[in-house]
């Protein structure tokens, strides 16, 4: 991820393994993550039973919040692909009690298909 892909707030994927290792103690037996997206220094994952919001604070990044959202409570998800000018994807995902959805912007290197449909997987059951 480049330095301005972060400043204006773009997410790159990361690896899902070295993700597993890294939020181990959050995760739930059984719990696979299998995407992971970082802006800035947040990470968006989808694991196989939730998505989970990693949410850094602070100068240092040492405080952090873990947003926790069952796949159940998402009511309905969008996506909008980059175009010729707007070189930008973004998802929107609207969770059940907030009449705002969750919007995350992502780079042209991120394939938009490929995260609705991690998302289309768990939300449709």
């Amino acid at each position: 991820m480049g330095f301005f892909d972060g400043m204006l707030g773009n997410a790159a994927e990361v690896n899902p393994e070295e993700a597993q290792m890294e939020f181990a103690r959050i995760l739930a037996v059984n719990e696979k993550i299998e995407k992971a997206y970082k802006v800035i220094r947040d990470l968006f994952i989808f694991t196989n039973k939730r998505l989970i919001l990693v949410d850094k604070q602070g100068l240092t990044g040492k405080k952090v919040e873990y947003h926790s959202i069952p796949y159940k409570s998402i009511t309905h998800f969008s996506i909008e692909t980059a175009g010729s000018f707007d070189l930008d994807a973004e998802l929107k995902i609207w969770i059940s009690g907030n009449a705002l959805p969750l919007q995350k912007q992502f780079n042209k290197n991120v394939n938009i298909y490929e995260i609705q449909t991690v998302l289309a997987e768990y939300v449709l059951r």
